[in-house]
C-alpha cells in the first residue's frame, strides 16, 4: 500500500534514508536525524513531504519531495529528493506506484513537472525512470554551494 507519511513513520524512514545513503557509497555523509525529518515533516511549518510502501505493516519505501517551481510554466512542480525501496521488495511494482503517486500528485494539482537527480552510474535506476517516460536533462549540469564554501560566500 502506498500512503502520505504519518509522524509514527518517521524513525523507519530515517532508516531508510541511511539504507539509500549505504547504496550511494555515502554512508558517512547522510546526518539525517528523526527529530530532523519529524521537524521537516510535520513541524509548524513543513516544506517536506512524503509517501511511505507499506508491506504487512512495515515501511519498506518511501519517497521525500517538495515544491519547486517554474518560471517559465509560472507553476509549480514536484522535486523528488529521495524514493527508496528495500532491495527484497524491488521488483514488486513499489517503487513505480511510489512514483506514480508523485506524477498523480502533480497532474491533480496542475503543477507543470515532476523532477529529480540520479547518480550516473545507478544504471537500474535510470533504466527504471526511461521506462516510465522520464528523460535526461541534458545539457545541464548540478552545482551547489555546500560547507566552507557557503559560509564564505554566504557570510
Amino acid at each position: 500500500m502506498i500512503r502520505r507519511a504519518r509522524e509514527d513513520d518517521v524513525a523507519a524512514m530515517v532508516e531508510l534514508v541511511h539504507e539509500l545513503a549505504r547504496y550511494e557509497e555515502e554512508p558517512d555523509s547522510c546526518h539525517l536525524t528523526e527529530e530532523q525529518l519529524r521537524t521537516a515533516l510535520f513541524g509548524p511549518d513543513p516544506a517536506l513531504f512524503g509517501h511511505v510502501a507499506e508491506v504487512d505493516g512495515a515501511v519498506v519505501g518511501l519517497t521525500l519531495w517538495f515544491l519547486n517551481f517554474s518560471t517559465w510554466e509560472g507553476v509549480h512542480g514536484i522535486y523528488l529528493e529521495d524514493l527508496y525501496v528495500r532491495p527484497e521488495h524491488r521488483g514488486s511494482g513499489l517503487g513505480k506506484r511510489l512514483l506514480r503517486t508523485l506524477a498523480s500528485e502533480c497532474v491533480e494539482r496542475g503543477y507543470a513537472r515532476l523532477e529529480w537527480s540520479v547518480l550516473d552510474w545507478n544504471e537500474p535506476s535510470i533504466a527504471f525512470y526511461k521506462a516510465q517516460g522520464a528523460f535526461p536533462m541534458d545539457g545541464w549540469s548540478v552545482y551547489r554551494l555546500t560547507g566552507d564554501a557557503l559560509r564564505s560566500f554566504g557570510g
